[in-house]
């Protein structure tokens, strides 16, 4: 197989951004089947595999791009869903950047290989092509029950259905998906695409119970000496903000992330017959840009996509402003971080 040693990745098709800013649907459009192969074979695969040791969950990206290179591209998903149980989601929303794709080998002098896109063109290309229903293993006679239907909760879940434990999804939300569903814009992640993978867990036996708040409708100990289940899994998530304790944060038109997104992408506040509609301005300021960088890019794109004057206040420079700057500066109208200016900064809570 010939080597392709283009320096850098195959672009990704976008949406055009005089199409994009009259909408809420998704910006990257995806990898055509020639586009991924062709992507595929800038894979060099080295001997000791430094990509897979920057996955969280190990997947043989090697092999998996293997495939895609070779045209198979069912044989690469095949790959990928031995490790991972949301691989359109993790295609879309891991920082790849900073774990496979930063140790991928051709990032030294050039870019490094599409990982995160060849993910999710094989896993788009899955659910397009294959329809038959998963193999369900036999069941091992034992139960688990899992308090929080987010990412952490939902990967445990379909890595025990693999091994044929009976497994309950507890989430106090009205839908399943946490952070995914909640958290991330339509833009950046489509609801459908994170509901296609919840019904994949579901065809694997995974059966899931919202609106159950444990602790108030259940408790732990109800759960395993009434329910009999013998593990229980926490992945409750982090779902408090975090304030940075300045005067005026309780007045009207301040919002957290959290509470600004939950609006958003569950409750449509966005729309004029929303219930709990969302408070805006012409002018308005997110600050954050450390660790929420990525939940602050997200806020001031739906204001600015509003028509508001957007002004970003980020603390200092961090790795995840450097990755998210330019989208940063697309989105807003000045982006202001406190410490070019000389500011002593040591961190900044977004705050919307």
């Amino acid at each position: 197989m010939a080597f392709n040693m283009d320096p850098k990745k195959c672009p990704m098709p976008t949406q055009d951004p005089n199409v994009r800013n009259k909408n809420f649907e998704e910006v990257a459009l995806g990898y055509t089947e020639e586009m991924a192969v062709n992507e595929a074979k800038r894979c060099i695969h080295c001997k000791n595999k430094p990509c897979q040791t920057g996955c969280p969950v190990g997947i043989d990206i090697p092999e998996f791009i293997g495939h895609v290179a070779e045209g198979d591209f069912e044989a690469a998903y095949q790959v990928i869903a031995r490790s991972s149980s949301l691989p359109a989601v993790c295609g879309r929303v891991c920082p790849q950047e900073s774990q496979c794709e930063g140790k991928c080998t051709r990032g030294i002098k050039n870019e490094p290989v599409g990982i995160g896109r060849l993910e999710r063109f094989v896993a788009d290309w899955h659910r397009e092509n294959v329809h038959t229903a998963p193999i369900v293993p036999a069941w091992n006679g034992h139960k688990v029950a899992i308090i929080g239907a987010g990412p952490a909760g939902l990967t445990a879940a379909g890595d025990l259905a693999k091994l044929g434990y009976k497994v309950t999804v507890y989430e106090a939300l009205h839908v399943a998906g946490g952070v995914l569903m909640y958290g991330i814009p339509e833009f950046r992640l489509p609801k459908a695409i994170v509901q296609q993978e919840i019904d994949g867990l579901k065809k694997m036996g995974v059966d899931f119970e919202c609106n159950m708040v444990i602790g108030k409708v259940l408790t732990i100990d109800e759960l395993m000496d009434e329910y009999g289940y013998e593990a229980v899994f926490v992945g409750s998530g982090a779902g408090l903000p975090r304030f940075m304790g300045i005067p005026g944060e309780s007045l009207k038109g301040v919002y957290s992330a959290n509470e600004f997104l939950t609006r958003s992408n569950l409750m449509k506040a966005y729309l004029p017959t929303s219930k709990t509609p969302i408070r805006t301005g012409k002018k308005v300021a997110v600050v954050g840009g450390g660790v929420g960088c990525a939940i602050a890019y997200p806020v001031l794109k739906k204001f600015h996509d509003d028509g508001a004057e957007v002004h970003a206040i980020v603390g200092f420079r961090s790795e995840d402003l450097v990755i998210l700057e330019e989208d940063f500066k697309k989105s807003s109208d000045k982006l202001i971080v406190c410490t070019d200016d000389g500011f002593d900064v040591e961190m900044a809570v977004l705050l919307a």
